[in-house]
């Protein structure tokens, strides 16, 4: 396989040549490992495993997810009004604009101070108690959109069964003007439901008329509204899921009550534009500009093909701190997999593991081995191309960081790229010790440039990778929408706590967890 050196010196236009754009975001790939004939390639696989008709499925509402006999419709969720998609004879566009409009009024009730705690009091802060795609969705979302808050309301999020997370804010939150969502797909989420009922017992110490804590500082929001009215929420408080959106694919339902809370209806309804113009462009677009499909397929041309494992995901932007902590969760969850949609092990490697933080803070961490270490590593680098607007009146200082923060993106692909011959490029001189200093490069990226991060930038951003994880999902074969694998260590812990809790209990597991469980038990008993 050519290197990157010698694929660039091969064809001079390569930095245009491999390029693709759409819905404000500007991809350039031309730093991955492939030339004109494996880019053909990979687009006649793509044909060969009928990706186009697997497309339209998923839009349409096929039953996709195989094993657990749904659909994965998650594009429904950022359908406009005026949209039509029947699902077993039920136009589900309507029952999500339902949902919207009962989501808009709770948080236009919130946000006006018309919504009061037991005490009558406006809410001031709003807790979202969830876990997985109840909690990474909203959280990265709210944080990277921050600057379109127009409220003095605080938002916060809880997600550790530890009781960490709760226990700090607890303690300095004021139980009048507190309000919890409780985010549970299933409603029955140890983790979250751990947290909620940390968080009413919290609220009755102050306040001993359940009714009424339970109406006016609990919003729940589920599949299950049996569930949800047997532990104590009221209907007029209930927002609802369906069992064809996957966890990690509902912040663009009620699931993003958080979310609408900081930023407001409008921009909320933004982000979901976002995400729609994504879809169209997806359904819609050649595949050799297809943003996703590209994206899809470089993943796999990495992973399986080139055999890199690892894929950091970098962006040059703080606001999107939390983007890499979601992507984890997005790919590794959808496409950690190892059986094929026959239910036959498959015999190729399948998804990365990804990893990724903010560009200047990895910089100064894990850069040295993504230059100088032993491993094979792909990066997708993100970064804004405007950042500051006159109407922000930004200091000189802070459009000049923003520069700098550009130059970094741009100037750090290019080491991974080409390694010490980048340096003669830019006429740096080696000094002596160049054992020490030498750059392979060869690691391929792709450089996402955003027009601007703005809630409807975003939405497309978050559907990008979306679709770029099913066009994984295609080429491999796999189901990217079931998630035995994180149920499994659930059901384990259900016996291991009824053990931990009772000693009288016999432990009946491996030797290294009973003696564990041996020394928990006795150091509990000391103390």
């Amino acid at each position: 396989m050519p290197t990157l050196n010698d694929l660039f010196a091969q064809q001079s236009d390569r930095g245009l040549d491999f390029t693709a754009s759409a819905c404000g975001i500007y991809a350039d790939f031309s730093k991955q490992k492939i030339d004109t004939a494996i880019f053909e390639a990979l687009l006649n696989l793509a044909s060969e495993r009928n990706l186009s008709q697997q497309i339209q499925q998923l839009l349409a509402g096929v039953a996709v997810n195989d094993t657990e006999h749904r659909a994965a419709l998650h594009t429904a969720l950022r359908l406009p009004k005026d949209s039509a998609l029947w699902l077993d004879d039920v136009n589900v566009v309507e029952q999500v604009h339902a949902s919207l409009d009962k989501l808009a009024n709770i948080v236009e009730r919130i946000r006006s101070g018309i919504w009061r705690g037991y005490s009558g009091q406006a809410i001031t802060d709003v807790v979202n108690i969830g876990v997985g795609g109840s909690d990474l969705g909203p959280l990265m979302a709210t944080t990277a959109l921050t600057e379109w808050s127009d409220t003095d309301i605080r938002v916060h999020f809880v997600s550790n069964m530890d009781g960490t997370q709760l226990d700090g804010l607890l303690k300095i939150l004021h139980p009048k003007t507190t309000l919890f969502i409780i985010s549970s797909k299933s409603f029955g989420t140890v983790d979250t439901l751990s947290n909620a009922k940390t968080a009413l017992a919290w609220l009755m110490a102050s306040h001993r008329n359940k009714d009424t804590v339970l109406r006016r500082h609990f919003v729940g929001i589920s599949t299950r509204s049996d569930k949800m009215t047997a532990w104590g929420i009221h209907a007029d408080n209930q927002l609802m899921l369906w069992d064809w959106v996957g966890g990690r694919f509902s912040m663009w339902s009620a699931i993003g009550l958080a979310i609408a809370v900081k930023i407001g209806m409008a921009n909320f309804r933004q982000l979901l534009a976002g995400a729609h113009a994504m879809d169209e462009h997806f359904a819609k677009a050649d595949f050799r500009h297809n943003l996703p499909v590209i994206l899809g397929l470089l993943g796999v041309w990495n992973s399986t093909f080139l055999g890199i494992h690892a894929h950091a995901v970098l962006p040059y932007d703080g606001r999107l701190a939390f983007f890499p902590n979601y992507l984890t969760q997005l790919e590794m969850e959808s496409n950690g997999k190892s059986v094929n949609r026959q239910g036959q092990m498959v015999d190729y490697d399948t998804c990365p593991i990804l990893w990724g933080d903010i560009g200047s803070n990895a910089q100064h961490a894990f850069y040295q081995l993504l230059h100088q270490g032993t491993q094979k590593v792909s990066c997708d680098f993100i970064a804004p191309i405007r950042r500051y607007t006159d109407a922000q009146k930004p200091n000189a200082n802070l459009i000049e960081q923003h520069r700098l923060s550009l130059a970094n993106c741009l100037a750090q692909s290019q080491v991974l790229a080409f390694g010490n011959q980048a340096l003669q490029q830019s006429a740096i001189i080696a000094d002596e010790q160049k054992n020490f200093k030498q750059y392979r490069g060869d690691q391929p990226s792709t450089t996402l440039l955003l027009d601007s991060l703005s809630p409807k930038t975003l939405g497309s951003l978050i559907a990008l990778y979306e679709h770029k994880v099913f066009v994984m999902s295609v080429i491999w074969q796999i189901n990217p929408f079931d998630q035995w694998g994180v149920e499994v260590g659930k059901v384990m812990a259900n016996s291991v706590f009824a053990a931990l809790n009772d000693p009288q209990i016999p432990a009946k597991f491996d030797s290294s967890t009973n003696a564990l469980l041996t020394i928990i038990q006795h150091q509990q008993s000391i103390n």
